[in-house]
């Protein structure tokens, strides 16, 4: 028997994408719908998510233009006086409750019933809101007032008062939905149970509440916008505040810069022409003095470097040295030109000192000059300068302006006294600004010099 060929059976893979059909889930939801569950969502948020959690009305503050006046007692019970606002406004509706209902036990539950609502406000805001709907419908069954529907009297006068505490407590997207749910119920009542009702209410409250809504938001927008400028403006200033601080260390800087350089040049030259005073030095003393020009001249170079970090797009390096203590005649010179009457007082013994220090100093007299100028045109100062074992001592103080009441705000800056103590601060030294009892200002600044460090530039 012969056997039979073997079958061969061609398998060909292939790969089959199935694609879901669109559902609920994937399908795209238009700008409608959206809208609409972004309302609901808030309409939960506002009105059902922890409707009920406690929350007591603060106490007012009591620093205003009228309570501030008030005596401490007085002034302890004047914080209470938005719990009587709303105390008072539940007195009024439990009066509109129980005259607004027959005599007995059910003027005495309607007038409760619109007490309720008003007091919860105090502790649970939006408890009250439901509470208010749940006193509302009780009233309607227990009072026989059939010419006002759906509201009694004193449910009309609870519910506005429960809209307006409750609107000011919350925020105007709580108000809106509130107004809205008392228009729903308004709405239903009237056409479920109104038949036998000679004149329904709805309308009147829609219109008086929607007006008092109105403004208590019109308050809401206008103390979030004072808010919000406050913020603003305290970031700015801020902000300003720290620019101007940076400014002032970025002249100090460019300053600096040039007093160093100035040391940095002396110690190259002062290397590179020491081994020639000196008659066949050592091998070992040229190549020190060589490292110390190599390590100046870098030094130097990263001066140069730091200076274009910190230089401003219009800076322009000076032609002339920084000024130190001895160019401060010409200034008062410059000074007293301007119109200034200016003395200078100089104690104890004068010897030069570290340019850095003379040249803060400088800056520091200068500056408070230029505010004298600027804040009390027409006032006369004094400059102090006092030598010291321990640093130096400067003292400039001005006195009162002749005509106070002809003084115009001025244009500068104001960034002198901030420059000031950033100096000051530099050198570890200690700084004072304030007005004097004669109506002047005055500005004290002790700068320590240790003495090695003045020694060391005396002999320079």
């Amino acid at each position: 028997m012969t056997p039979s060929p073997p079958t061969v059976l061609t398998v060909t893979e292939t790969t089959h994408t199935q694609t879901t059909p669109p559902g609920p889930a994937d399908r795209t939801r238009s700008p409608e719908f959206r809208l609409a569950a972004d309302a609901l969502r808030g309409l939960r948020q506002d009105l059902f998510h922890q409707a009920f959690a406690y929350r007591p009305l603060p106490r007012m503050a009591v620093d205003g233009p009228l309570t501030r006046h008030l005596s401490g007692r007085l002034r302890a019970y004047a914080a209470w006086t938005p719990h009587a606002v709303v105390a008072a406004g539940g007195v009024v509706a439990l009066a509109a409750g129980v005259t607004g209902a027959d005599a007995g036990a059910p003027a005495l539950l309607c007038g409760l019933l619109a007490l309720a609502p008003v007091l919860l406000t105090l502790v649970r805001p939006v408890g009250a809101f439901w509470l208010s709907f749940a006193a509302t419908a009780a009233s309607s069954v227990l009072g026989s007032n059939w010419g006002s529907w759906p509201w009694l009297p004193g449910s009309l006068v609870s519910h506005l008062l429960v809209l307006t505490v409750v609107a000011i407590r919350t925020r105007p997207r709580t108000a809106a939905w509130m107004w809205l749910l008392t228009a729903l119920y308004g709405f239903w009542a009237e056409t479920a149970f109104g038949y036998a009702h000679y004149d329904t209410d709805t309308a009147p409250l829609l219109v008086v509440s929607a007006l008092v809504l109105l403004v208590v938001t019109v308050r809401h927008i206008r103390r979030q916008a004072e808010q919000e400028v406050t913020a603003q403006q305290t970031v700015t200033e801020h902000e300003r505040s720290r620019r101007t601080l940076l400014e002032e260390r970025t002249t100090i800087a460019r300053e600096l810069h040039d007093v160093v350089a100035h040391h940095m040049s002396v110690v190259a030259i002062q290397a590179e022409a020491a081994p020639y005073r000196v008659e066949n030095p050592p091998p070992e003393l040229e190549k020190a003095f060589a490292t110390i020009r190599e390590n100046a001249v870098a030094a130097l170079t990263e001066l140069r470097r730091v200076l274009g970090v910190v230089r401003a797009e219009d800076y322009e390096a000076p032609d002339a040295p920084q000024p130190t203590l001895a160019d401060l005649d010409g200034l008062l010179a410059n000074v007293r030109e301007a119109g200034l009457t200016v003395e200078k007082a100089v104690t104890g013994a004068v010897r030069e000192l570290p340019q850095g220090v003379e040249l803060s100093a400088y800056r520091i007299v200068q500056e408070a000059l230029s505010n004298t100028l600027r804040h009390a045109p027409g006032a006369s100062a004094r400059v102090e300068i006092g030598y010291v074992l321990g640093g130096l001592g400067v003292r400039i103080v001005n006195g009162p302006p002749p005509a106070p009441s002809l003084l115009k705000p001025s244009p500068g800056a104001g960034h002198g006294i901030t420059g000031m103590r950033e100096r000051v601060s530099m050198l570890n030294g200690e700084m004072t600004a304030a007005p004097t009892a004669e109506g002047g200002y005055e500005v004290t600044v002790f700068l320590p010099v240790p003495a090695a460090t003045a020694a060391i530039e005396g002999e320079a």
